[in-house]
């Protein structure tokens, strides 16, 4: 039976903190070994993807009450942050998947999460269709659900950045109700009639996310698989922290992934500079001090990582305006200091490495590339903008969905 059809027909393992971060290294090594070959030829990892669904990994956060493990925010940061040093690609594809995941968990009915939970749990993965094809201030181009009668919704829009869509099960949607009416989350199949996926993704780096656009015509959606979206914050909330320190777990893990192969290649290929006096580059004091800046920062990276991945925990035990707060500020530090980390090694690799670490057919590009890429998301600028106004006037971060 190919990984495929396991994946179609049975139920996933479930796995507690401790399986799940040893089937995530074991799957790591296995990924990481064509991660350089797919970015070359811009081969997708489907069959990546299937063995994450196949082992479990993708079920980690479904709540116990629908017969998952449930683990905590800091095992899946430390789950995504493995995956991502073997293959940034394969950690960001499903970060939307936990995203919705954990939506489901906040606001989906108990129907709804007995049914979509079920799919999960089944092997199935979500997909997103959420930034507009557009700006926010072109109103023609919003999604939108429109009520069509016999609890029956209407939705047409189109989207991109729809990390993940391609390779989906399910694709949720941020939509509007009517014209003006609050965002939703409509779940649509991705095969239904009306939903068009296109492979139209073409970023200097992450280039087999599969982060195309999604046309949505006339896609029919029943009542009953709409969940509320806006109102996920109108009050505390660590929805927005949640979906930041997976993204922050990529970044960590490129960074690690950009020190491992630049230190392998010192060793093995790099030659000395003639005025170190040493028989090897790696005994170079000057590359050694920069593998420590870079280690330190890396280090410093990961440890912030798991600072906030517990603070999360700690807020979704004892919901209030302080503990969420006291996330998303975390959450923000580690969000910069990952994305700082991950462009520093990226860029720095070469510098230690040398100039044979620059031709092409190695690959090692693909660091810079990723984490420059990645790090778009969203600015760390605006991370450390949050942060000063909490060391200065202790203003709290806002609330919303990038923190």
């Amino acid at each position: 039976m190919t990984v495929t059809a396991a994946r179609a027909a049975t139920r996933v393992p479930v796995l507690d903190s401790a399986a799940a971060i040893a089937e995530a290294a074991r799957l790591a090594a296995e990924i990481a070994a064509g991660a350089a070959d797919r970015d070359a030829h811009r081969v997708l990892p489907e069959a990546e993807l299937d063995r994450l669904s196949v082992a479990g990994l993708l079920a980690i956060t479904v709540p116990a009450a629908y017969g998952g493990a449930d683990v905590p925010v800091a095992t899946l940061v430390e789950v995504v942050r493995l995956l991502s040093a073997a293959d940034p690609n394969v950690g960001q594809v499903p970060q939307s998947h936990f995203a919705y995941v954990n939506h489901l968990r906040l606001r989906g009915s108990p129907g709804q999460q007995e049914r979509l939970f079920a799919e999960v749990l089944g092997g199935k993965r979500f997909g997103n269709a959420q930034s507009e094809s557009g700006t926010k201030h072109v109103r023609e181009i919003r999604t939108t659900l429109s009520n069509v009668g016999d609890r029956r919704w209407r939705l047409d829009g189109r989207k991109f950045y729809a990390t993940g869509a391609l390779l989906a099960d399910w694709i949720p949607v941020l939509a509007h109700l009517e014209a003006d009416g609050p965002l939703h989350v409509a779940w649509v199949e991705r095969h239904a009639p009306g939903v068009e996926v296109i492979d139209d993704w073409n970023g200097l780096g992450q280039r087999t996310t599969a982060s195309g656009s999604v046309v949505l015509d006339g896609v029919v959606v029943e009542e009953d698989l709409i969940t509320p979206y806006a109102a996920t914050f109108d009050g505390p909330q660590t929805y927005g922290a949640f979906a930041q320190v997976v993204h922050a777990a990529i970044d960590a893990g490129i960074a690690r992934a950009a020190v491992t192969d630049a230190a392998a290649f010192v060793r093995s290929r790099s030659r000395p500079y003639p005025d170190a006096g040493v028989d090897r580059a790696a005994d170079d004091p000057l590359v050694v001090h920069a593998f420590g800046e870079l280690e330190l920062r890396t280090r410093a990276a990961e440890a912030l990582l798991a600072e906030a991945a517990r603070a999360v925990d700690a807020a979704n035990a004892h919901l209030s305006e302080e503990s969420v707060g006291a996330a998303s500020l975390a959450t923000a530090a580690a969000r910069a200091a990952s994305a700082h980390a991950a462009l520093e090694a990226g860029t720095r690799l070469f510098e230690v490495a040398g100039t044979r670490a620059a031709a092409a057919d190695l690959g090692l590009d693909r660091h810079w590339r990723n984490a420059r890429t990645h790090t778009l998301h969203d600015p760390a600028a605006w991370k450390v903008q949050h942060l000063g106004r909490w060391a200065v006037d202790r203003t709290p971060p806002p609330n919303h969905g990038q923190l």
